[in-house]
C-alpha cells in the first residue's frame, strides 16, 4: 500500500499500520532529514491520528523559546534590601522552590524570608496557580543571620542604657526626680549617722526616712523569713530578698553621712523603690544582706 512521510521532531522513525504505531528506527536528533514515519494510506482518520500523535511527541520535547529543560519558565525581578536580582524559574515550581532560589541569590535563609506577590506568597502553591506573570516583581523582606546577630540589643534596652549613661553625667541627688524629695531637708526624726564607719544592721527597724513620694518609710529586715519589709503609714510590703535584683546607693551631696538608696524590685530601673536619708554606717550591711552576703548578729 502506498505511504507518505512525516517529519518527527522527537528524533525517531515510526511505522503506522493495522497494529498501531511502532518504532521503526532511531535517528539523530540533530539530523532533521532522517526524521520520518511511514503511515499506511488508509483514510482520513488514520492520517489524522498519525499527525496528532506526532504533535504530542513534539510538544513533549520542546516548547520553543519558553522552555528550560523542557519546562515553561518565567523571568522574575527579585527585590530585597534595596538590591535587584534577575531570576528565571519554572512556572510550575512552588513558592518553597522560589525561596530556595532566592536563598542562592541573596544568602537569605528560606525560614527568614517573607516573599510578597499580591500578598504573602504561599509555599505550597505553584507560580502558575498564583498567576505569576513574566517580568513580575517579587518583593522579599527578611534579615540574614549576620544581620540579626549584629542587632543583639533590643531597642528598649538601648534606650535605657543611653538614659543611664546620661544620668551618670550628674550625681543622682541633683536629678529633678530626686531633688523634690531632698529639698525637703533632713527629717527631724532620722536615725543618727556615723560617717566613715561600717556597722551591722540594728535589731530595730531603720526609720525616719523618706520614700519617693516624700512620705515616711521604715525598713525591717526579717532574716529568718528572708524578707525585707518596707513600711509606710498606709501599708507594709513584704518583699522576698531573692526577688530584689539590685541595690543602688549614693551619698547625698552636702550630707555625705547619709545616702539615697534604691531597691530594684523588677527587671528594669522603672521598678526601683527609692529611700532617702539612709544612715551611711548601715549602707554596706543593707547591700550585703539583701544581695546574699548574710550578716550574723
Amino acid at each position: 500500500m502506498p505511504s507518505y512521510p512525516f517529519c518527527c521532531p522527537a528524533g525517531l522513525c515510526f511505522e503506522i499500520g493495522d497494529e498501531g504505531i511502532t518504532m521503526e528506527t532511531e535517528a539523530s536528533v540533530n539530523d532533521d532529514s532522517a526524521l520520518c514515519v511511514t503511515a499506511v494510506e488508509g483514510g482520513d482518520s488514520e492520517a489524522t491520528a498519525a499527525r496528532e500523535t506526532l504533535a504530542d511527541l513534539g510538544s513533549a520535547v520542546s516548547n520553543g523559546g519558553d522552555t528550560d529543560d523542557g519546562k515553561e519558565t518565567v523571568d522574575l525581578k527579585i527585590i530585597w534590601n534595596k538590591n535587584k536580582y534577575d531570576l528565571k524559574i519554572a512556572l510550575d515550581g512552588t513558592g518553597a522552590i522560589l525561596k530556595e532560589r532566592i536563598h542562592s541569590l541573596t544568602g537569605l535563609p528560606p525560614a527568614m524570608q517573607k516573599v510578597m506577590y499580591k500578598g504573602l506568597l504561599p509555599e505550597d502553591k505553584t507560580l502558575r496557580e498564583i498567576k505569576v506573570t513574566n517580568g513580575a516583581k517579587i518583593m522579599v523582606v527578611g534579615s540574614t543571620i549576620n544581620d540579626v546577630l549584629a542587632v543583639n540589643t533590643p531597642k528598649e534596652v538601648m534606650q535605657q542604657e543611653v538614659k543611664a549613661e546620661e544620668n551618670k553625667k550628674e550625681p543622682l541627688c541633683r536629678q529633678k526626680q530626686h531633688r523634690k524629695v531632698l529639698d525637703k531637708g533632713k527629717p527631724e526624726d532620722i536615725m543618727p549617722s556615723v560617717k566613715g564607719v561600717k556597722e551591722r544592721l540594728p535589731t530595730v527597724p531603720l526609720s525616719g526616712m523618706y520614700n519617693k513620694s516624700g512620705g515616711k518609710v521604715r525598713l525591717t529586715f526579717k532574716l529568718e523569713q528572708d524578707q525585707l519589709w518596707i513600711g509606710t503609714k498606709e501599708r507594709t510590703e513584704k518583699i522576698p530578698m531573692g526577688s530584689i535584683k539590685n541595690v543602688v546607693t549614693e551619698p547625698i551631696e552636702g550630707h555625705e553621712d547619709y545616702h539615697m538608696m534604691a531597691f530594684q524590685l523588677g527587671p528594669t530601673e522603672a521598678s526601683q523603690y527609692w529611700v532617702y536619708w539612709v544612715p551611711a554606717q548601715f549602707v554596706d550591711a543593707i547591700k550585703d544582706t539583701v544581695l546574699g552576703k548574710w550578716q550574723y548578729f
